[in-house]
């Protein structure tokens, strides 16, 4: 009988983990916080991985890896960046910021694109379960800018 009645409680305990830890996937598919890798818009390439946090309820994202074409060089710095940033490595640069919560995407925020020093209003939002983030950079209004997708990093 106690025998019985521990592993009906344990039962129970494994589908409370199980059902738990469902939900934990499920919400992190809707999550654009991880690692992303972009992909360049003529080459169709990977050209960077971007680690996306959360830091006081705010999204950020940081340049964790480049992949610099041969003739490129290994360590790039942000020669066209203005300010701080002007002549700083791009590898480890917050390039996202201050993206807030908005229903199904994240707004209200800035990307940087170290190719041109241009820093863009952005928003981004979770797509195709969990494996693309739709990165829309655009200036004054949303209408007037462009759109890039990033894939789920490994």
């Amino acid at each position: 009988m106690i025998a019985s009645r521990w592993l009906g409680l344990a039962t129970l305990t494994v589908l409370f983990a199980s059902s738990a830890l469902a939900e934990d996937a499920k919400a992190d598919a809707t999550s654009p916080v991880g690692r992303w890798t972009t992909i360049d818009d003529e080459t169709k390439k990977p050209k960077s991985v971007i680690a996306i946090y959360e830091e006081n309820g705010k999204l950020f994202g940081k340049i964790e890896k480049i992949f610099p074409e041969p003739n490129q060089p290994e360590n790039p710095v942000c020669d066209k960046c203005e300010g701080t940033l002007k002549n700083q490595p791009i590898l480890g640069m917050v390039i996202l910021q201050n993206l807030k919560k908005d229903d199904d995407e994240w707004t209200g925020g800035t990307i940087l694109d170290p190719g041109n020093g241009k820093t863009y209003k952005c928003k981004i939002a979770v797509e195709d379960g969990g494996k693309k983030l739709k990165v829309r950079g655009f200036v004054g209004v949303s209408v007037f800018g462009r759109t890039q997708h990033w894939v789920k990093a490994e």
